[in-house]
């Protein structure tokens, strides 16, 4: 019935011609001589399906991403994966962590099993639910650590107060924390019967209504019972976990126990031994780890101790690559037995280990292509003969010594070079020098006031004061050198005692910044010499993480419990673990412990908004990294080149450009601005966009001048030179005007400056002539990967607000 019920086309139906691909993809099929390529065939046979076998087929894809959903969920916590990595976050100054910690010890049926180090955190273990946690809390009020432990958590779970959430601290860490990459997480908010029974439901809303502008679709766990808390263990075995794709693809390790030791040479370094679970990716050994906030060191040897968090303790399994070995623990002195049996997983391969070189070692000599001659030499020796001179030294002065006495006429002279880059950069520094200048006189002032009486108390008072009042100078100055790069954007003014084409003779002009060609490779700075280079980043990266999906190396696997030998550690990581700090190690991929040029895409952090000049020192958090560099910013677009940006600013997305290490993206990044008091301010947020040396950067200046006399298409322009030589050494450049005018210089006027311009239209009497000069930037090598420990952070109140900023 329904063949015979199908529509079918009647005499009148329209016929249209088959399509024919056109002459080219004919002449394609006649050159390939009828053969169908290979990757046609795949398209080819989907589309031969049916509609019941796409329909399976979409199905069975469906089961499989589910069911790696659920075997990743199961594999957490269990016996054969890593214990569930809990964190434990405190938003505010008032909530109860001890009380919450101590509910989630006493569950029935579960063990709890402390960790070392001084972190106070405890593993509980429920072998009826065959599940295992970690819990280690963060400590209050360090930012370092909460970011850290971040980085490897599973899940983070935030403590609240009931009647306010968080506090202005705890705002600060979700704005650190959704900045680097949250984890899967949860809601608790003990002692909410503290409150009067009255009050409890009001505050309740309020806190729910508070908490959905941070986390919309999150649900608040009461936590003042045991019941509450064996709610709140179940919602975190079972909630779907979130990917970082930073730590996702390298394997890392919480520390759960360390030991030093000390190497025969100094008891300053030595090998660290870390035991922890392996997570995310199989550890090889002949890999580099990276110790957060220490920098990348070797591996020696892995070892395979027993598990101290086994739900069975009387059977323990470890699986190795070729065999399966049970420990029976048959004596309450198991543990120690077990201990004195450890096995040797891997050792370090010389001949496969990667290199610790960061930097490429420049040749000087590499670029020489001749040899002097002999003749050469002599004349050389003879100019150095002609050139000497005769000079009063003191008795007993040797040769050396001599040619080092420089008469008072040579101390006047100044090395070109020199003077070029101090010229180049005198807009860059002219807010560095004021500030030296400031320093200098209350230093002085300082020294003039320790001869007076004064007490200690008010002496230290009125100091404090002045530091703070030079404080709000500073910024007050940036805002106003902010406003100027706002409201006039690259305008400098022309020195008067230098000539222009002096001043400004590493610049060029560019008939069009778009389209005008600029070569990557023209007049590289001598740091260059020392950084890595891809020939193509992007396959680099598909090819390393191709062998990370197929699991291609070998190693420790996901969830073993591993001693990882480090060597060459300084003292100071173990005296940090010791003192509570987390040890979080993460294995690097290749080349990653090189030094090349990276650029981050970042947008300003709303809850700052300080000026930020390029070249300060900033703190960044790149990934798994921390280091500190002085960057430059510069505009995000799609053309080969970029202009550089002298602020960061608050509404557009800007590049930053810095020296570092290579890291393969994604990843996020965070810029922390250091404060006098050692706090440390986020400024702006972002991820890695990519490591490219050849990415130009173009620093632009603009000439002003003014129209002096106004014909019907030409203009005697005046103020933008002052001398004749200059005019004629700019008049190459175009000429361009604020109403949107183009022109060019003719001839120079007089021998003051003044020169005759031709333009398409008449200008106006109020309109400005400008010429645009560019030049190339690179950032300076201040890579430094020690970052100071931050001073627990308090919001700042002595920002100077924007409206209160004159131009004068």
């Amino acid at each position: 019935m329904a063949a015979e019920g199908a529509h079918r086309p009647g005499p009148l139906k329209q016929q249209n011609k088959a399509h024919k691909g056109g002459k080219h993809s004919g002449s394609s099929q006649r050159r390939a001589g009828g053969r169908v390529p290979v990757k046609a065939q795949p398209r080819r046979r989907l589309r031969d399906l049916s509609r019941v076998d796409r329909r399976h087929q979409a199905l069975q894809l469906r089961r499989q991403r589910k069911e790696a959903v659920l075997a990743e969920k199961r594999s957490l916590g269990s016996r054969d994966g890593p214990p569930h990595l809990v964190v434990v976050v405190l938003l505010h100054s008032r909530a109860a962590a001890r009380d919450s910690l101590r509910l989630l010890q006493s569950q029935d049926s579960a063990l709890v099993r402390a960790d070392e180090g001084g972190a106070g955190g405890f593993a509980l273990l429920c072998p009826r639910l065959k599940q295992r946690w970690r819990f280690v809390p963060a400590p209050a009020g360090d930012l370092h650590a909460v970011l850290d432990l971040a980085k490897v958590a599973d899940s983070l779970l935030f403590i609240l107060d009931p009647v306010e959430g968080w506090d202005s601290a705890g705002e600060h860490c979700l704005s650190c924390l959704f900045a680097q990459g949250l984890p899967s997480y949860a809601l608790a908010v003990p002692g909410s019967t503290d409150l009067p029974p009255k009050k409890r439901i009001d505050a309740r809303k309020r806190l729910s209504r508070f908490t959905e502008k941070r986390f919309p679709e999150a649900k608040l766990f009461p936590l003042n019972t045991e019941q509450e808390s064996s709610l709140l263990l179940r919602h975190l075995s079972s909630q779907k976990q979130r990917h970082l794709a930073f730590r996702d693809r390298r394997a890392h390790l919480l520390a759960r126990a360390a030991e030093f030791v000390p190497s025969q040479d100094s008891d300053l370094v030595g090998t660290l031994k870390v035991s922890g679970f392996v997570r995310g990716q199989i550890l090889n050994v002949n890999s580099l780890v990276h110790i957060v906030g220490h920098g990348d060191f070797q591996l020696s040897q892995v070892d395979a101790p027993p598990d101290p968090l086994s739900l069975n303790p009387r059977v323990v399994k470890r699986q190795k690559r070729s065999q399966d070995m049970e420990v029976q623990d048959d004596s309450e002195n198991g543990a120690d037995e077990m201990e004195e049996d450890v096995k040797v997983l891997m050792k370090a391969d010389p001949s496969k280990q990667e290199s610790l070189q960061s930097e490429v070692v420049p040749d000087p000599m590499e670029g020489e292509q001749t040899w002097p001659t002999e003749e050469e030499l002599q004349e050389a020796e003879d100019a150095l003969k002609a050139e000497r001179r005769v000079v009063k030294v003191p008795k007993g002065t040797s040769k050396y010594q001599a040619a080092w006495i420089v008469d008072d006429e040579e101390g006047i002279e100044k090395d070109d070079d020199d003077y070029d880059d101090e010229d180049d950069d005198m807009d860059d520094d002219l807010m560095e020098e004021a500030v030296s200048q400031e320093g200098e006189s209350s230093e002085e002032e300082a020294g003039e006031e320790e001869s007076e009486t004064m007490t200690v108390s008010e002496c230290l008072r009125d100091e404090q004061y002045d530091e703070k009042m030079e404080e709000d100078e500073q910024m007050l100055e940036k805002y106003k050198q902010e406003r100027m790069d706002e409201m006039f954007p690259d305008e400098v003014d022309t020195p008067r005692d230098v000539p222009a084409r002096v001043r400004f003779q590493k610049y060029r002009g560019l008939k069009s910044f778009r389209t005008s060609p600029w070569d990557p490779k023209e007049n590289l700075p001598r740091d260059y010499a020392r950084i890595f280079q891809f020939q193509d980043f992007s396959r680099t990266r598909r090819n390393l993480f191709r062998q990370i999906e197929k699991e291609e190396t070998e190693g420790a696997l996901v969830g073993w419990y591993v001693t990882l030998h480090v060597c060459n550690v300084p003292v100071s990581v173990m005296e940090g673990f010791k003192e509570g700090k987390p040890l979080v190690l993460f294995s690097l991929l290749p080349h990653e412990q090189k030094m090349s040029v990276l650029n981050f895409l970042v947008r300003r952090h709303p809850g700052n908004s300080e000026p930020v000049r390029a070249k300060e020192e900033l703190i960044f958090h790149c990934g798994f990294r921390r280091f500190r560099a002085s960057p430059l910013f510069s505009q995000h677009t799609s053309a080969d080149k970029h202009k550089l940006e002298r602020f960061l600013r608050p509404d557009a997305a800007l590049v930053v450009t810095v020296y570092a290490p290579i890291t393969f993206p994604p990843a996020s990044v965070l810029l922390f601005k250091q404060r006098s008091n050692g706090m440390h301010d986020l400024i702006a947020t972002g991820s890695l966009l990519s490591v490219d040396p050849d990415r130009i950067v173009i620093k632009r200046l603009v000439l002003s001048g003014h129209p002096f006399k106004i014909f019907t298409k030409t203009a005697v322009v005046r103020y933008m030179f002052f001398n004749r030589e200059d005019v004629m050494w700019f008049k190459p450049v175009e000429l361009r005007t604020k109403w949107g005018r183009r022109g060019h210089i003719k001839e120079p006027l007089g021998t003051h400056g003044h020169m005759k311009c031709h333009f398409d239209g008449q200008l106006k009497s109020q309109d400005t002539v400008l010429l645009n000069l560019y030049k190339r930037v690179f950032p300076k090598w201040t890579y430094d990967p020690h970052v100071p420990e931050p001073v627990p952070w308090v919001r700042s109140e002595s920002a100077v607000p924007e409206r209160e900023v004159e131009m004068e």
